[in-house]
């Protein structure tokens, strides 16, 4: 088939899906807003929060792709009965692994003070860092929920179902943090609330709908409280775990970029989490592409449709590269405006302009990076990519920027600089991998 036609195809499963995820950073753009409206403290805090939590969540959304992967093989084959194993085991998963967060957190909650943040910062962070994990557990068992629908090319429902829940986010916001309509003034701890009771409506909506339709009924689990078999688990977790340390790698090296920034100052720390939100808000785009990417990646392998498989990848990279050039026009062309809706700090404004300068560069290489780590998911390679991901990050972009920013004196631009350089090597090194497994299949088939 040709690209256009693959790419058309592509984006009917994209579409729900990048609104989907942006619709879900708007949670974070949301606490970000109203928190900045506090204070620099508070947003500094905020973002020191973020720095810790977003690792667990995201080793989690590694781990849980592995349900994305197994059903929408289930689905290319024609196999209801392992699509059902997949959603069961991987609600499984979502449970098991988020109450070991949280038993962590708690651990971790008294020694919050040595990570080298200022003092004033940690001082308001404790109570809203707990809360946050505990709403890893609702988050997590939606995540499983969806990427079993997704791969069953049911992307819609969740999609509003999502979307309603970062609707009532924000007004739990407005509500909790301000005090609104009699409820008690929380300041930055309402918004925590607020994501946890809209993360645990999220799940329960999402039950309803998977329990009451008709089209999924073959293929959601007539028993949730079935034992597990071992041979399933292992099978996930071949998936799962390099998937997860791929973008533990990644997001480590941003959450490491966060400590290290918080050791110039609050100010620099307030710009880092402005620029951090609006670039995360925007691989939204490029992340739901991929997403959209392992499924259909997936399909065809479980289908044996391996000739298809190379204008899919083909019409994959186009794709996310048209996405990260309209990315980095925005913030090229947005980038002060987008600074100034999240504070008044002249200070942090211009700072901000800065790093997101640094972001509209690498919105290409980004994009072209997740594309190809999700085919390649989507196509059971997951150990390669995984070590290909430490080494760009973690030996080349972390040292990059330390080097710029310690040494050279760049500070959170120097940082900045540095993660855009592992993106970059992280793009050079997954593209050929995928290519060179496309023509090994390609010379089996």
């Amino acid at each position: 088939m040709s690209l256009l036609t693959e790419s058309k195809i592509t984006l009917r499963l994209a579409l729900p899906l990048m609104i989907g995820q942006l619709s879900q950073m708007l949670l974070g753009v949301a606490d970000t807003f109203m928190v900045g409206q506090l204070g620099v403290i508070e947003l500094a805090s905020l973002t020191f929060v973020n720095s810790l939590f977003y690792l667990p969540f995201v080793f989690s959304i590694g781990l849980l792709t592995c349900i994305s992967v197994h059903t929408s093989h289930s689905r290319g084959s024609g196999d209801p009965t392992a699509a059902r194993r997949s959603c069961r085991n991987g609600i499984y998963l979502a449970i098991a692994i988020s109450l070991v967060f949280v038993l962590v957190a708690l651990a971790l909650l008294p020694y919050l003070d040595r990570f080298g943040q200022p003092l004033s910062v940690v001082a308001i962070s404790r109570s809203y860092f707990m809360i946050l994990m505990v709403s890893l557990v609702p988050a997590l068992m939606s995540l499983a929920l969806k990427n079993h629908t997704d791969a069953l090319d049911r992307p819609w429902p969740s999609f509003w179902i999502f979307l309603g829940g970062v609707l009532l986010n924000i007004l739990l916001n407005w509500i909790l943090i301000y005090g609104k309509w009699g409820f008690p003034e929380l300041g930055m701890n309402g918004a925590a609330w607020a994501t946890l009771i809209s993360r645990i409506l999220i799940l329960l909506a999402l039950f309803c709908w998977i329990k009451t339709s008709v089209t999924l009924r073959d293929w959601i689990p007539f028993s949730w409280f079935r034992r597990p078999m071992k041979r399933d688990l292992i099978a996930h977790a071949k998936i799962g775990l390099p998937a997860s340390f791929q973008m533990l790698c990644e997001v480590g090296a941003f959450s490491a970029a966060g400590f290290m920034i918080g050791h110039f100052g609050e100010i620099p720390m307030a710009a880092h989490q402005i620029a951090m939100t609006c670039a995360s808000s925007a691989f939204m785009i490029p992340l739901g592409l991929a997403m959209a990417l392992t499924v259909r990646t997936g399909a065809l392998a479980g289908a044996g449709e391996t000739r298809r498989l190379r204008a899919v990848v083909h019409s994959g990279w186009l794709l996310a590269t048209v996405f990260g050039l309209i990315n980095a026009t925005l913030f090229f062309l947005g980038g002060r405006f987008a600074a100034k809706q999240f504070t008044d700090s002249d200070e942090v404004i211009a700072l901000t302009v800065g790093l997101l300068g640094i972001v509209g560069i690498f919105q290409i290489f980004d994009s072209v990076q997740v594309a190809s780590s999700s085919m390649l998911r989507g196509l059971h390679d997951t150990r390669v990519p995984a070590l290909m991901g430490f080494a760009a990050y973690w030996i080349v972009g972390l040292p990059v920027a330390w080097w710029l920013s310690v040494i050279r004196h760049w500070e959170a631009q120097g940082v900045w600089w540095g993660l855009a350089a592992g993106l970059f090597v992280a793009c050079l090194t997954l593209g050929p991998r995928l290519r060179y497994l496309l023509k090994r299949l390609h010379s089996e088939g």
